[in-house]
């Protein structure tokens, strides 16, 4: 017996069971039923029961008990494996280090509170994997706590790792607001999320020269960027052992008051820039002649101001129209708002307007557009007139696309382009910092009571982003990565992609058709590979893994990890 499909003219074919033989030199046919109003699913199972394939009857009847994410969790979980973090948490496996490793995998697969965690991570196969299903809140809490205790040796491994005598250590500290008020932490400061109201917790991040996170320090809200250097610089030479190391930050960071710190190390070398007064300063005494740029971007100073120094003086010329460009809209928005305070007064006939009112209204537009410096005021009682101040306007233009950095290290260590990528290279921590607050990892909001827990709670996040960089190096064919960057190329010229990454942002996919990726949507296209709990009639339970896309395979083949 055979399944055969007649076709017809004007419906949809005929599905008959039908046998055969031959009589006669000829092959003769019987219909013995008409199988046309049967799913196909159930037609195509009883054509391979007539071939002999008997798994077919068997798997009719196979049920699905229950459907787990798993393959986002084999990518987290192999990874950590793959960089040996979980043994730089703890040699010896046990419980905490299990509850820490899912904290960790949670932050890049769901981030969420830690009662959510214990909730959540059963809902994939991350809970099982790690045998950790059975913990709460509290568990997790105490994990958190062991945590902490061993940051200082964890942070130290990572070091040993990553970090060498005459290495780059890139140095950035930023803020993430709290929720509550309990936390000894939690202090009023410069908020750099933006949330009024709220008070904040300080961190300083301390990376290698790719940006590969390594140590972090947890401070009080109210903490000022400068004053959290000289513990890094103790941090450096104390507990990692690193008696030559170049620290890279930014102007606001290594300020002269910490640059005074860092020269009583003298195996301690530094990178950072001038501020624009600084700037302006060289300009006017004839240490920066801007003639000289007229051919070249790039030049090295000296300057009796600072002995000892190495100045690189940098002009991008598309930094300058587009601060040109900016300091205009400015400019005209506060021109729009003051205009109309000017016109309100002016209508005040009756009753004018006091000097000190107009002054309160005036302060607000300065305080909103932050160029005030930029206008010649006059406020009298019932009279308001403005106007541009060109000479200052002028004066700040002269600068624009003008930056200086400044070095300790000598030309025969480091040139001065070499210096100009150094210090471009904190993008790499302010990427990080995107990482940790945005959809990622969710560093914030913070909930924590216990300073200790707040503690543990950031350092968890930087555990998480070590994983995820890395991560990306590995799938960066699969995202819209740029995977070749120049690093020859001009240092003061904007970065440009590859030619590899621009052809790949244009077809949206890669040479083998595959679709390209954000980070966080390729870990969503992993987690579609379940691995399943079947069971037969009157048998025992098992498992079973779904069978992963080209994609999911070449995700896995990429970052080298099984997806059993």
């Amino acid at each position: 017996m055979y399944i055969d499909i007649v076709p017809n003219r004007h419906s949809q074919p005929a599905i008959l069971l039908r046998e055969a033989w031959r009589e006669q030199g000829k092959i003769k046919k019987r219909t013995i039923a008409n199988l046309s109003g049967w799913p196909r699913e159930q037609v195509e199972a009883l054509r391979r029961v007539l071939r002999g394939d008997y798994g077919a009857a068997a798997a009719a009847e196979l049920e699905l008990e229950r459907s787990l994410p798993h393959g986002a969790v084999a990518a987290v979980l192999g990874t950590i494996g793959k960089l040996g973090l979980d043994e730089v948490i703890s040699a010896k496996r046990c419980r905490e280090r299990d509850l820490v490793v899912g904290m960790i995998a949670e932050r890049l697969l769901h981030p969420c509170s830690k009662l959510a965690t214990a909730r959540l991570w059963s809902s994939c196969t991350l809970a099982s994997e790690l045998g950790v299903g059975d913990a709460d809140a509290d568990a997790l809490y105490a994990a958190m706590d062991w945590l902490v205790s061993r940051q200082a040796r964890i942070e130290r491994k990572l070091a040993a790792r990553h970090l060498g005598e005459g290495r780059l250590v890139l140095y950035d500290a930023t803020s993430s607001y709290y929720e509550g008020r309990t936390c000894p932490l939690a202090e009023w400061g410069h908020n750099r999320d933006g949330k009024k109201g709220k008070k904040i917790v300080v961190y300083g991040v301390l990376t290698d020269g790719e940006g590969r996170p390594v140590a972090v320090a947890v401070y009080g809200g109210s903490t000022g960027d400068p004053t959290t250097v000289p513990a890094q610089v103790e941090k450096l030479r104390g507990r990692f052992g690193l008696e030559r190391v170049v620290l890279v930050g930014d102007r606001g960071m290594l300020a002269e008051t910490r640059l005074s710190d860092l020269r009583s190390h003298p195996g301690l070398g530094w990178i950072t820039a001038l501020r624009s007064v600084a700037i302006r300063e060289l300009v006017d005494s004839g240490s920066i002649q801007m003639s000289l740029f007229d051919e070249r971007n790039l030049m090295e100073i000296t300057s009796p101001d600072y002995p000892g120094e190495r100045l690189i003086v940098c002009l991008n010329p598309l930094l300058r129209a587009e601060r040109g460009r900016k300091r205009e809209e400015l400019l005209r928005a506060t021109e729009k708002e003051l205009a109309k305070i000017a016109l309100a007064v002016s209508r005040r006939k009756q009753k004018v307007m006091r000097q000190d009112e107009i002054g309160l209204r005036v302060g607000k537009v300065l305080n909103r557009w932050k160029v005030g410096k930029h206008f010649i005021l006059a406020i009298e009682d019932g009279r308001f007139a403005f106007r541009r101040a060109e000479a200052a306007i002028g004066a700040e233009a002269a600068l624009d696309g003008l930056y200086v950095i400044r070095t300790s290290e000598p030309e025969s260590r480091l040139s001065a382009a070499e210096v100009v990528r150094s210090y471009k290279d904190l993008s790499a921590v302010e990427r990080l910092f995107r990482t940790l607050k945005g959809i990622e990892i969710k560093v914030r909001p913070i909930f924590h009571r216990d300073a200790n827990r707040v503690r543990a709670h950031i350092f968890i996040c930087l555990l998480a982003y070590y994983v995820e960089w890395h991560m990306r190096r590995a799938l960066a064919p699969l995202l819209f990565d740029d995977e070749f960057p120049d690093r020859e190329r001009d240092p003061v010229a904007p970065a440009q992609i590859s030619d590899h990454a621009q052809k790949k942002k244009r077809r949206r996919q890669t040479s083998d058709g595959l679709p390209l990726h954000s980070f966080d949507t390729l870990l969503h296209e992993l987690a579609t590979l379940t691995r399943n709990t079947c069971r037969f009639p009157n048998s025992p339970s098992f498992t079973q893994l779904a069978k992963p896309t080209p994609l999911q395979a070449k995700a896995f083949e990429l970052l080298g990890v099984c997806c059993q």
